[in-house]
């Protein structure tokens, strides 16, 4: 028995065979259900540990780190036999599921040397979210383009690989040889959201945003409302909406389909893409109802009560400052966490100061970040948050021809009127 990667499966069921190969092929595109597959697997063979394990990373997918845990568990207590390639499958994913990231990922790296086709821990260093997009460290944009790379020889043209290669490529700049890719990819598998969803990356760097809309909204029906890339697929649509001049379509696309209580999805997409939307329409003039800002902040308390990944964080400190919860603001700075404390802190306090009209204080805590915001993870569209919090800083103190300078060299994809109101 093999998996479609061609690697060997110690199971004797070929339904549970199929039933893995359908659930990986469900993970790999970002489709929903893999969860019922999994089951679908494991009822035709109760020891199958890879399944087990397969189904403990996809209640990681779903926020449910506790469920995880406790499949993960399962898996390790299974007495099947299996082979060397699996049990080093297995130890990897636990520690991944253990959140033990650095040595997760060291112990991913180790496997993928001798099994570089295993492609469900593969997956966990690709993209943006993934242990290289979180690992905190500076010039992380390059270490994913080498990552990539270094497996393109054993995936061909694998729909899923090019999908992520395309991603590690537009990050890095490659926005030529990742549009070639990404169409590569989509026509191996054209319902892949992950896929469709790395095209809308390519489209927004490659500041083809009108032909990036159409395209999405185009690909969205047909795609499950509690597949885990729904909501982050119709946060492109709705900031693109915003960015068209539409901001009603903007507001109907972020209440059905991004904010929290519209639509199922992932806790760390809600809160961050819910986030950035309603800051960035705020700085492109549209009017934010105080309430929306205390609804995203009590969503940030609820599901990540305690500071430690940056992405979260960052975007839960802009949350808690214009909702003015102080306190919430405070805790994250004092009690930042986690590779990339020091920019959540210096982000944190850009925002009290934002908050406050402090326009010369943002200036002087983002300045220390700007050449490092890659630290904090996400993609760089999610990081143009960023830049334009610096640009509106810069407006209001007096700057607004720097404040246009600087975008035009670091963004140059975008008007400086469009995205900040007053340039």
């Amino acid at each position: 028995m093999q998996d479609r990667y061609g690697l060997k499966l110690s199971t004797q069921s070929a339904a549970a065979r199929d039933a893995y190969a359908e659930a990986m092929d469900v993970m790999l595109a970002g489709d929903a259900g893999a969860e019922h597959v999994l089951a679908k697997a494991l009822e035709a063979d109760p020891d199958f540990a890879l399944a087990q394990a397969a189904l403990a990373r996809q209640q990681q997918y779903l926020g449910d780190g506790r469920a995880a845990r406790e499949e993960m568990k399962k898996a390790l207590e299974m007495t099947a036999p299996s082979t060397e390639r699996e049990q080093s499958h297995l130890n990897a994913m636990d520690l991944l599921i253990r959140g033990k990231m650095p040595d997760g990922y060291d112990a991913i790296r180790a496997h993928l040397k001798e099994h570089p086709r295993d492609a469900l821990l593969a997956q966990t260093c690709t993209g943006v979210f993934s242990l290289i997009g979180f690992s905190g460290l500076q010039g992380r944009e390059a270490e994913q383009l080498a990552f990539t790379s270094s497996l393109a020889d054993a995936y061909g043209d694998d729909w899923w690989f090019l999908g992520q290669h395309a991603f590690s490529q537009v990050e890095a700049g490659q926005i030529g040889i990742a549009d070639r890719n990404i169409d590569r990819a989509l026509a191996g598998n054209p319902r892949s959201a992950h896929n469709a969803h790395i095209r809308a990356h390519v489209d927004y760097e490659a500041g083809s945003a009108a032909e990036g809309l159409q395209r999405l909204t185009g690909w969205l029906p047909g795609l499950g409302d509690t597949a885990i890339m729904y909501c982050h697929v119709n946060w492109h649509i709705a900031l693109w909406s915003l960015e068209s001049g539409d901001p009603d379509r903007m507001w109907k696309t972020y209440e059905a389909g991004v904010a929290p209580g519209g639509v199922w999805g992932p806790p760390i997409n809600v809160i961050t893409d819910s986030v950035a939307l309603l800051y960035r329409a705020q700085l492109a003039g549209v009017e934010v109802p105080a309430a929306r800002w205390s609804d995203l902040s009590a969503y940030a308390h609820e599901k990540f009560p305690r500071a430690g990944l940056a992405f979260v964080d960052v975007h839960a400190a802009l949350a808690h400052a214009m909702s003015g919860d102080s306190d919430g603001l405070d805790s994250l700075i004092e009690n930042a966490a986690g590779p990339a404390a020091d920019v959540v802190q210096a982000m944190a306090s850009a925002f009290r100061s934002m908050a406050g009209g402090d326009w010369d204080g943002a200036i002087e805590s983002l300045s220390t970040v700007m050449a490092t915001h890659e630290r904090i993870g996400g993609s760089r569209a999610q990081r143009d948050l960023v830049e334009f919090c610096m640009a509106e800083a810069m407006r209001r103190s007096g700057k607004a021809d720097e404040a246009r300078r600087m975008l035009a060299m670091r963004r140059p994809i975008h008007d400086p009127a469009a995205v900040v109101a007053g340039l």
